[in-house]
């Protein structure tokens, strides 16, 4: 089961900003954030003191899907920060307090919609862990962990999955209109604009456009997983925006809480709405101090419009010193958007090499990719151009040294 601690053999205890501190004095540089759950940094001061103010109040902690103060304070925010402003009509649901939560309801709720079984996701998608969420995801590894089989779902070629040659979607669209492909008409289609887990897959605006006309020709609803790439990550608060397109349903977690806690949300469009009363529930999908973070969260860096153009100068910042290293060493390429970057080492075995060469250095990173062939980088969106300079400095040693 443990995972992130054989690769970073260190016993942490203390974390601020983008660093973390081990028990022994060490310091490093966190390009990981916590698998994108910590946009805004570690213990950042300004939702520590709204958390602190909270549970000195004796706030409710457990409530369920109760009313609260707490959640209506998170709901009116995410209302006038997030959805208003992009003229986006989401009803919000809290399905429990994780991803593969989110991306279950989604699920379900697509099925009961148009009373259909079949789910398309795309090649080297990563959805979840839970068993819903799996059968849409393409890693090999991690499927066959669920140690049945996993039906429902039909996999197609992500974008430029052909590398050009073939044109988007033909054999998608194709199989819809064959009646003897065998293909069951899907309910839903379920996409990441930015494969995470699968490799720093990047799809163009375009692809995201013509995949969202061909959901509403074929009566397919459009879902975007932005667990990972929503909140900023890649610049715009939905990663979806730059493509112009409206989904019907949207999965939201990691770092919506801005504080690292368990929150997911399940958007959908009003119509979809035909849930019974609870019909989907869970024990925890209330967790009151995440609203509170949550909250000050979007009070704080959503309001002005600042956040966006920040993480896309970092970006900048990111693209030039990975284009430097890809010039100077052969095999290495990169690719990303905003605050989401990979560096693909042909030599595959390599990129593990890196990420252990960079820990030794102080920088967290990891690898990403179906052979963990990517280095990925995930810095908090709140870092200084000055710890990020360190960082990618730190890494391209890192490449050069395990050359």
């Amino acid at each position: 089961m443990r995972s992130y601690c054989r690769g970073w053999p260190a016993v942490f205890d203390r974390a601020q900003g983008s660093h973390m501190y081990d028990e022994d004095g060490h310091t490093y540089l966190d390009f990981f954030a916590g698998a994108g759950s910590l946009n805004y940094g570690h213990n950042n001061p300004v939702l520590k003191r709204a958390l602190i103010d909270y549970i000195e109040r004796d706030g409710v902690t457990h409530g369920l899907d109760m009313s609260t103060t707490a959640k209506r304070a998170f709901l009116e925010s995410f209302q006038n920060n997030i959805l208003r402003p992009r003229d986006l009509p989401y009803k919000v649901m809290f399905p429990g307090p994780t991803g593969t939560n989110a991306v279950e309801a989604a699920l379900k709720l697509a099925r009961k919609v148009k009373g259909r079984e079949s789910i398309v996701s795309f090649t080297n998608a990563f959805h979840g862990m839970s068993l819903g969420s799996l059968a849409v995801t393409g890693n090999a590894f991690k499927r066959a962990g669920a140690g049945i089989p996993l039906v429902h779902g039909t996999p197609m070629p992500f974008d430029n999955y052909f590398d050009g040659t073939v044109e988007d979607f033909l054999w998608f669209e194709r199989l819809l209109e064959d009646q003897g492909s065998g293909l069951n008409k899907p309910a839903a289609v379920i996409v990441e604009t930015v494969q995470g887990e699968g490799g720093i897959n990047v799809a163009r605006p375009e692809w995201l456009r013509a995949l969202a006309e061909l959901c509403e020709r074929q009566d397919m609803l459009l879902i975007v997983d932005d667990i990972q790439m929503g909140c900023g990550r890649t610049g715009a608060f939905f990663s979806f925006e730059e493509a112009g397109i409206t989904p019907d349903i949207v999965t939201v977690s990691k770092s919506i809480s801005g504080y690292g806690m368990p929150m997911s949300l399940t958007l959908f469009k009003p119509e979809l709405d035909i849930w019974e009363p609870g019909e989907h529930n869970g024990t925890f999908r209330g967790n009151n101090p995440a609203f509170v973070t949550a909250a000050a969260t979007l009070d704080t860096y959503w309001a002005d419009g600042q956040m966006e153009k920040q993480t896309l100068a970092r970006g900048e910042q990111v693209e030039q010193a990975l284009r430097a290293i890809c010039e100077e060493q052969s095999g290495v390429h990169f690719r990303g958007r905003g605050l989401v970057w990979g560096m693909e080492f042909e030599d595959k075995p390599r990129a593990s090499a890196v990420c252990k060469r960079a820990f030794e250095l102080g920088l967290l990173v990891e690898t990403s990719g179906p052979e963990s062939e990517v280095v990925k980088l995930l810095p908090a969106l709140t870092i200084s151009p000055e710890d990020l300079d360190e960082g990618l400095r730190t890494l391209a040693r890192a490449v050069r040294e395990t050359a």
